[in-house]
């Protein structure tokens, strides 16, 4: 007879679930729109930020900034209820609250489409708890060269 596993599987947490749902909400509205404009995503995002609360709100509006600076070609489209920026349709790039998931650090996140290949491991995510002129250079170069 087979020994029965110790570890327990507790599912997916309730933040989870919600992102989960988000996500359905985003396609079937994108779905609705037909081929979705770039004005109506960075609407979503905007007003998406705007719901964040305000240390959340403040950095998410300055990356937006920054992306949208550097990597014009790139289109702001929410995913998973976070903004996002996408080449080709594929999400190159990502800003999640702390909010999101009650962390105590926003997370600048990059995608497998995002061109930060750098030998045979490289960082695709940085956690923010605020910005200065320096991070906000460093977060400039980092888009530039994850848009492609």
């Amino acid at each position: 007879m087979a020994a029965k596993s110790t570890t327990s599987y507790e599912g997916f947490t309730e933040e989870e679930r919600a992102a989960m749902k988000e996500h359905a909400q985003e396609l079937k509205k994108a779905a609705r729109r037909g081929a979705k404009s770039e004005a109506d995503g960075e609407a979503d995002v905007l007003a998406k930020i705007a719901e964040f609360p305000e240390g959340d709100r403040r950095l998410a509006e300055r990356v937006h900034a920054i992306v949208k600076e550097n990597a014009p070609h790139l289109t702001p489209k929410l995913w998973y209820g976070q903004p996002a920026y996408a080449k080709d349709g594929k999400v190159v790039c990502f800003f999640q609250p702390s909010s999101k998931f009650k962390t105590r650090y926003s997370t600048l996140g990059f995608n497998d489409a995002a061109s930060l290949d750098d030998g045979v491991m490289w960082p695709t995510a940085y956690a923010l708890t605020e910005l200065d002129a320096e991070t906000e250079k460093r977060i400039a170069e980092i888009v530039r060269r994850a848009a492609g």
